[in-house]
């Protein structure tokens, strides 16, 4: 495999990249005209139709990085035959939740060129999924469970695939989807394109590029960097907190200068909705995201998100997966998370796209040796994090906190992903709304237009 560092020098546009005149008005009219690193290494080889192997941290750009040529080759390259209904694109990724945005992210620019995009996904009836691909659509963004179902049904044609994207190949192996993707990849034309996408290469993902990849060159979009040096434009700040003292010190961390959406990482699906209820409880607009949701709550919480009716998220790490919203300021974590690779990817929930961005990490007293080997396998430099509490003018200071900030912000407000009250139990983690003991739970053809 051949390998192609990062250049430094300044960005191009996608015009100057040669992307159809349609497609780049499209994303102007987003605002964006200049690649992300891992755009600009991508689309010139995904364009000539090489197969490519791409490593990016969430946030980096890396959906349009495949997306934008794709589309541009099932709307004009002589390789693709014309469109017809029938899918000549298939994007396979791990989640539901990431289905949804890459789906959101892409339709533009399909439409743009007279594109009909779909997505596929388990939770949904099969009936409607069934009818939208008997209508005619041309590129196909699905889980590959689902997938597979329509495909053994019949009703999904692969016959025509002459795109293959895998994004996040390394969540889908983590999510035991390795024998799907197989059947997929059998499934699909030999001689298409196939691009794929992971933050890691283990050795499972590496076989499967071996086995049914073309020649791929191998892209890094931040070659020589540490996964720490990653997240330069994201402030760190980590800390001992009390476990009674966790959710006093998140409510004030929500009333911080500049302070807009915000995720909030926990480790359970119990200590999730606990959080969310909380801090709901004490007038804050939040919402949960978590595997015991149905798929329909799920959406909602997560539209509530993106549209604004709701500034924070409280998310386990798999339900959080395929969150890609560039303007989160904050990311809390709630508890220590299980390693430094989860630790990655949970902060560059910030930061992103240009922007700068916080990330608190909230270490229980319990909890500081998982913290030490997340420390020492990054090499943040904080060891031994200060032991602060939600009233220490060091914590107060360090995160614009107001000196008045108190643990509540209004009256109490309905949550989406809550529990019914029955089923909440004595919260252990659960002190009085307004005093000092609180929460904590451990947890190349014509029809294109040239410029």
């Amino acid at each position: 495999m051949k390998e192609i560092p990062v250049a430094d020098r300044p960005a191009p546009t996608f015009v100057e990249l040669g992307v159809a005149a349609e497609i780049c008005d499209a994303l102007a009219s987003g605002g964006i005209t200049r690649t992300f690193a891992i755009q600009e290494l991508t689309l010139p080889l995904a364009l000539d139709g090489t197969d490519i192997i791409g490593q990016a941290r969430t946030g980096m750009g890396k959906t349009l990085g495949f997306g934008v040529p794709l589309i541009d080759r099932v709307f004009d390259d002589a390789r693709v035959p014309e469109p017809d209904g029938t899918p000549r694109a298939l994007i396979v990724v791990p989640t539901r939740e990431l289905a949804v945005q890459v789906g959101e992210d892409i339709t533009p620019i399909a439409e743009s060129v007279g594109l009909r995009v779909t997505t596929i996904y388990g939770g949904r009836p099969y009936d409607e999924q069934i009818d939208v691909l008997e209508s005619g659509v041309d590129v196909v963004v699905g889980t590959p469970g689902r997938l597979i179902d329509l495909h053994q049904r019949g009703n999904l044609n692969l016959g025509a695939v002459r795109v293959l994207v895998l994004d996040e190949a390394d969540e889908m192996l983590d999510l035991g989807f390795l024998p799907d993707i197989e059947k997929i990849l059998r499934a699909v034309p030999e001689g298409r394109q196939t691009m794929l996408f992971s933050a890691t290469m283990p050795g499972p993902i590496l076989n499967l590029a071996r086995t049914f990849m073309d020649r791929p060159v191998h892209i890094r979009a931040e070659s020589g960097e540490s996964e720490a040096s990653i997240h330069a434009t994201t402030r760190q700040v980590i800390f001992q907190s009390h476990q009674m003292d966790k959710l006093p010190v998140i409510a004030r961390i929500l009333q911080s200068e500049g302070r807009g959406r915000t995720i909030i990482f926990a480790r359970t699906k119990r200590s999730t909705a606990s959080v969310a209820e909380q801090l709901g409880e004490r007038g804050f607009k939040a919402t949960a995201v978590h595997g015991d949701m149905g798929q329909p709550a799920r959406e909602k919480s997560l539209n509530a998100f993106r549209s604004g009716d709701v500034d924070v998220l409280v998310a386990t790490d798999v339900a959080a997966r395929g969150i890609d919203i560039d303007d989160v300021t904050h990311v809390i974590n709630h508890q220590v998370p299980e390693d430094e690779m989860t630790y990655v990817h949970r902060i560059g929930r910030t930061g992103r796209a240009g922007n700068t961005g916080t990330a608190v990490t909230l270490v229980g007293w319990d909890e500081l040796p998982r913290w030490k080997m997340i420390d020492d396998a990054l090499g943040l430099g904080f060891p031994e994090p200060p032991q602060w509490f939600s009233t220490s003018p060091e914590f107060l200071e360090a995160l614009d906190v107001p000196e008045d900030a108190g643990e509540s912000v209004g009256p109490a407000r309905p949550v989406l992903g809550s529990r019914p009250i029955k089923d909440r139990g004595d919260r252990r983690d659960r002190g009085g709304r307004g005093g000092r003991g609180s929460h904590g739970g451990r947890d190349g053809g014509d029809r294109r237009r040239r410029r």
